[in-house]
């Protein structure tokens, strides 16, 4: 049976350059809607749910070279040679290893706020609760605010995370995602990624100045695999940049491609 394909959204003009948006773990399509919308306004904007998030299938496989060749299948479907390509954490792994398998689809290339290491486990108590509350019987959005607020809580990181909620037609809610599938892979989608080719294109690697998800040490690294990769920290940004800082972020993004 073939792989259904990603759940999309397209926007702007389809005739204007393409940029792929790809997302992070427990994130979703609509968490790049303004970012989406603002790049519109010079280039064809294409995000997605990654596999196992969103409205997209539910699927035990959700390692990158199977969520690589997602992104593989929308381009054929979408009847797309080339195009920019922008991933964010989970989806920033995604597209560097969709650039070790397919370098000649990529015109520019661009990784938010992740590098290709690993990293400790920070997203166990995101597990838990959502393991751990029970979501179908909880009768408000306020009120799964405040049965999550033990395991998170930063209030703007609840918010992000609690967009994954979707209400059940008898009361309560279930989660949009495959659970049981993100904490299988766990442990690949945190670990270092592969890397086995070179990509010589335009490549930005944009990160928040309070994230600490990308240092300084992580750039000989890159440049082995990408050498012609820029570095743009984002003054008072933590690791969802986009959201944090959304003008210097859409700026910094806009240069890049424009040059």
């Amino acid at each position: 049976m073939s792989t259904p394909l990603v759940n999309y959204r397209s926007y702007g003009n389809p005739e204007h350059p393409t940029l792929f948006i790809l997302h992070g773990i427990f994130g979703m399509l609509d968490n790049w809607h303004y970012a989406a919308g603002i790049l519109s306004e010079q280039y064809h904007v294409v995000s997605f749910d990654a596999r196992n998030h969103g409205k997209s299938f539910h699927d035990p496989d959700m390692n990158f070279d199977a969520m690589s060749d997602d992104l593989y299948r929308l381009m054929a479907h979408l009847a797309l040679e080339t195009a920019d390509i922008m991933g964010h954490s989970m989806g920033g792994k995604t597209v560097m290893r969709f650039a070790m398998q397919h370098p000649e689809k990529i015109r520019k290339l661009l990784v938010v706020d992740i590098a290709p290491k690993a990293y400790r486990p920070g997203h166990i108590p995101y597990f838990d609760a959502f393991g751990q509350i029970p979501f179908d019987r909880i009768e408000t959005r306020k009120e799964a605010d405040e049965a999550f607020r033990h395991y998170a809580p930063d209030p703007a990181v609840r918010q992000f995370l609690l967009k994954n909620l979707e209400p059940l037609p008898d009361g309560g809610y279930k989660t949009k995602f495959n659970l049981v599938a993100l904490k299988e892979s766990y442990p690949e989608i945190i670990g270092a990624l592969q890397l086995d080719n070179v990509f010589g294109g335009p490549a930005l690697f944009m990160y928040g100045e309070r994230s600490g998800y990308v240092k300084a040490e992580d750039q000989t690294e890159i440049l082995q695999h990408f050498p012609a990769a820029t570095f743009k920290g984002i003054a008072d940004a933590g690791h969802w940049v986009h959201a944090d800082q959304p003008a210097l972020f859409l700026e910094a993004v806009q240069q890049f491609l424009r040059n």
